[in-house]
């Protein structure tokens, strides 16, 4: 184990990605000398050549669509949108042509080994044009997989696991953890398993769920509560794409009260997913309607943007509110 952040993490588990099999390619916009806006790719086509790290055009459709055909001939394309706000010309490339290669050529065809990374979320002061949170957007589409990182360790793992995985894979890293989020991480090469979420903490009174950077929200909320005498059970579902119903509808049977965290505005976001899914298991077992705390239905502002993340506050008042109900 050693201590990295989780720009470092990334960074590590793209250099044993290449290292390990010469077919993985990162490319995107800065990504080559510069080592990218964030300088998650640096040093890496330094050590590996321009062929196999290098720039792109600024056009993120054709990013895309080349990471497609890179795939479809057997290489193992690592494609990075700049930022996550900038996937949307993307998106008829991702929905229509990545998650549908394989169903629509019967197998004969697959871009499964295709990772697309982004940046996402807010609290970097970006304004509306570099703080969107679009995970739900790629959630409604069949074929692909949808995974965001909590941590270094949980970066590192499940971007080897996103890399090698047979499916296409959307990986979102919160770029407010980049440098703030540090702690132990594995030296050795290793993967952790898509479509699993990860129990934090056991809780027996209220079970709070969340991904990204909105764990740190729900674990400082569980941590206020905790002084009250309320016992929460806080799980990080790691996955949207699949995403582990199981172990979620065992913890709301348990504890009968489920607060769903994210940052993303509330109409249609994921928590509504998770909402509608869990009630039709969970619904005898629960003492409270199921709630959500999430980004309001505005664009993402700039001045008041601490305003508009769901923070701890907001997660312990819907604590009281389940609690209470």
């Amino acid at each position: 184990m050693s201590d990295k952040n989780l720009l470092q993490a990334v960074n590590e588990a793209l250099d044993m990605a290449m290292q390990a099999d010469e077919r993985v390619l990162c490319f995107g916009e800065d990504v080559g000398a510069f080592g990218g806006v964030f300088r998650a790719t640096s040093h890496l086509q330094e050590k590996y050549g321009k062929s196999r790290c290098f720039n792109t055009p600024l056009t993120e459709q054709g990013i895309i669509g080349f990471a497609n055909g890179l795939a479809v001939q057997g290489q193992v394309p690592v494609a990075e949108i700049q930022f996550a706000d900038y996937i949307f010309p993307a998106f008829d490339q991702i929905v229509n042509e990545t998650a549908k290669y394989r169903y629509r050529s019967g197998n004969e065809f697959n871009v499964g080994s295709l990772t697309i990374r982004a940046p996402y979320g807010g609290g970097i002061h970006g304004g509306l044009y570099h703080s969107q949170s679009p995970e739900a957007y790629f959630t409604h589409t069949p074929g692909l997989k949808v995974v965001i990182p909590r941590n270094p360790e949980q970066a590192k793992g499940l971007l080897l696991a996103s890399i090698r995985d047979p499916d296409p894979v959307l990986f979102f890293e919160p770029k407010k953890l980049y440098r703030a989020s540090t702690g132990p991480v594995p030296e050795e090469d290793y993967e952790l398993p898509l479509g699993q979420a990860e129990i934090l903490r056991e809780g027996t009174d209220i079970t709070l769920v969340a991904w990204g950077a909105q764990m740190q929200a729900i674990e400082k909320a569980a941590d206020l509560a905790a002084e009250e005498g309320i016992s929460c059970e806080v799980i990080d579902l790691r996955c949207l794409l699949p995403w582990d119903r199981d172990t979620l509808a065992a913890s709301v049977k348990k504890t009968g009260r489920l607060i769903i965290n994210h940052e993303a505005p509330k109409t249609s976001g994921f928590g509504a997913e998770i909402a509608a899914s869990l009630q039709e298991v969970c619904f005898l077992y629960l003492e409270s309607p199921i709630m959500r705390v999430t980004g309001w239905d505005t664009p993402f502002p700039l001045a008041l943007q601490n305003e508009y993340l769901p923070n701890e506050w907001r997660t312990l008042d819907a604590i009281h509110a389940s609690m209470n109900y």
